[in-house]
């Protein structure tokens, strides 16, 4: 399980997380529809007839905002904000159902059979290699928002700038554009279609240096973290095959006490399973009361973008 910012303190409910979270989506779709359709000229043409002449519009110009930068660090936080809500209410529903799923835990006091030679079974006591989900618990709840942060803002803005991207595509196109086209209105006649461009390379290669340093920083920490989880998991692997070895090893030397302790172990056996199950219960229901009144503390890298949308909730709500 990864690590979650859940807290019996304060914090916010999962149906304001879940508001927020829906906000978040609505204002990155809002950012993004400023970008679709960008380009880097407008098209007009004049045409008279009957001794009038009007301009008309061919292609209607839409140039970079002059703010895209920010534009995209706030779609990023937008996107980060809403996936640290996500991944909380998750990690709420998936203990919730895991509590749930539990079973009284009897190891130690397994039903003892007549010793007939048999080896002691410890299959069910061995452990299992870790995946990489073990790695990403290890990390500390700070750790894994910083990854949630810098894997969004990574993504969006190497989508932005890389190939076949919206910026790759203006720098490619810019140099071929011409200064003037010709087409025919009137049979016989050809209109010059002026052409003017909105942007400059130098604008375009500043943009593209600005983004691309600041996608490198985050690539950066995402691969870190990466490899740090890839680590920890391959630790905890090596410790867990000596665990087990260790294991097997007292298994066959409790075979040679198999037959001076079964009458005996029998005999508890039956009060110990009967006091497990009902401390299981009592601890099991106190855990899914204690799970169901937690909260989701808000890492403070997160904290402006949720004050923004719980003002408007709370707004609504009034």
């Amino acid at each position: 399980m990864k690590k979650n910012s859940l807290t019996p303190n304060k914090g916010l409910s999962l149906s304001q997380a879940q508001s927020i979270s829906n906000l978040c989506n609505q204002r990155a779709r809002e950012i993004n529809a400023q970008l679709i359709g960008v380009n880097n000229y407008s098209k007009t043409v004049n045409i008279t007839t009957g001794g009038e002449s009007k301009t008309h519009t061919i292609q209607v110009g839409k140039e970079l905002p002059k703010n895209v930068v920010e534009l995209l660090k706030e779609k990023a936080e937008l996107h980060a904000t809403q996936a640290f809500l996500m991944e909380n209410i998750k990690a709420k529903d998936n203990t919730l159902n895991a509590i749930k799923r539990e079973a009284p835990d009897y190891y130690g006091i397994t039903a003892p059979k007549r010793p007939l030679q048999e080896l002691v079974d410890v299959s069910n006591k061995l452990l299992k290699e870790v995946s990489e989900d073990f790695g990403w618990e290890q990390l500390t709840a700070a750790e894994l928002n910083e990854f949630i942060e810098a894997e969004a803002f990574a993504s969006h803005i190497g989508q932005f700038i890389h190939k076949d991207g919206i910026l790759d595509h203006l720098r490619n196109e810019l140099p071929h554009v011409p200064p003037i086209e010709w087409m025919t209105v009137v049979d016989g006649v050809k209109s010059p279609v002026e052409i003017k461009t909105h942007h400059t390379p130098e604008q375009l290669h500043k943009t593209h240096e600005e983004l691309a340093a600041l996608h490198r920083q985050y690539e950066q920490r995402v691969n870190y973290f990466k490899s740090k989880v890839k680590n920890l998991t391959t630790a905890e692997n090596a410790r867990i095959a000596n665990v087990n070895a260790d294991l097997q090893n007292e298994a066959e030397a409790a075979n040679n006490k198999l037959n001076s302790e079964y009458d005996t172990a029998f005999k508890a056996y039956t009060e110990k399973t009967k006091s497990v199950k009902a401390e299981f219960e009592k601890t099991r229901q106190a855990k899914i009361k204690e799970v169901a009144a937690m909260r989701i503390q808000v890492d403070a890298r997160f904290q402006k973008t949720v004050d923004t949308f719980l003002k408007q909730i709370s707004d609504v709500q009034e």
